[in-house]
């Protein structure tokens, strides 16, 4: 049986929040490939916006309440072969905790200068951009 071309497939919605010059990652119980720690994300579902999903993704992924803010790019995952976009969001509210443990095994709060070790293979060039100023400018 072969698997289903990427545009067959729901896009995968992931929400990039930063706060106090920290970005939020997530780590998946269960690893897609290399991947293991990543961006708050899951399937855009029929009639919802990539911004509205990573809302929601991150609602149900972590409790903390988000507001989209702007659309960062998209593109096919080189690891996974997913249609990905990528949505900056800032906090408006809740308290970030591994909400959905069948989904999670832990989330952190890390640093620019930390990035490299949670995501070797390197991010999407306007994700990284966007960390780098909003990480590196005191916000």
């Amino acid at each position: 049986m072969t698997q289903p071309r990427a545009e067959e497939r729901p896009g995968i919605a992931a929400a990039i929040v930063v706060c106090e010059g920290r970005v939020l990652l997530v780590r998946r119980r269960v690893s897609e490939g290399k991947l293991s720690w990543q961006f708050p994300a899951g399937e855009v579902e029929l009639g919802e916006s990539r911004e509205d999903a990573a809302v929601r993704e991150t609602q149900e992924e972590t409790g903390l309440d988000v507001a989209a803010v702007k659309l960062l790019g998209e593109r096919i995952h080189p690891a996974t072969d997913r249609l990905m976009s990528y949505t900056a969001c800032e906090v408006v509210g809740g308290t970030a905790h591994v909400a959905d443990s069948d989904e999670l095994a832990e989330l952190a709060w890390v640093t620019h200068a930390e990035i490299p070790q949670y995501v070797p293979h390197g991010l999407l060039g306007p994700v990284q951009a966007h960390l780098d100023a909003m990480l590196t400018s005191g916000f």
